[in-house]
């Protein structure tokens, strides 16, 4: 941090503050190691003068960052609509193509959809990557 000498200062400007300002301006004097508020507020003069950045690099190192995290967030939403659409066609031709059991071996259907539903559901969790007991839990619908 760069201190001015007093002969090269020549005008002074009055300016009032809030107590909560002043006690604000005291407290960053101490954590940046100015040497007094005058320093501090010469500095902040310096640096709008300057047409210093908006942004500092770590700001703008977390402004890539949540950018980047939208654009993947995006093409997540875009890939699961697209999983849904394909489903969703899926289940409906599978619906449509699909007969009824006659009455007489409904009961059995039903016992075998049921069968048939939980292998599929423990499938779905062995391939699975990641957390796989909970997705499973919740697309079961048991805690």
């Amino acid at each position: 941090m760069r201190q001015n000498t007093g002969a090269t200062r020549g005008a002074r400007i009055a300016v009032r503050l809030s107590r909560e300002d002043r006690v604000r301006i005291d407290e960053v004097v101490k954590a940046r190691g100015y040497t007094s508020p005058s320093a501090f507020i010469r500095a902040a003069i310096q640096n709008e003068l300057n047409g210093g950045p908006e942004l500092t690099k770590t700001e703008g190192l977390i402004a890539a960052g949540f950018e980047g995290m939208s654009r993947d967030n995006i093409r997540i939403v875009r890939s699961q609509q697209a999983l849904h659409a394909l489903l969703d066609t899926f289940v409906k031709t599978v619906l449509t193509c699909l007969p009824e059991p006659s009455i007489d071996t409904q009961p059995q259907a039903v016992a075998r959809a049921k069968d048939r539903y939980h292998l599929l559901i423990k499938a779905a969790g062995r391939s699975m990557s990641g957390d796989a007991v909970a997705a499973l839990k919740d697309l079961h619908g048991t805690n």
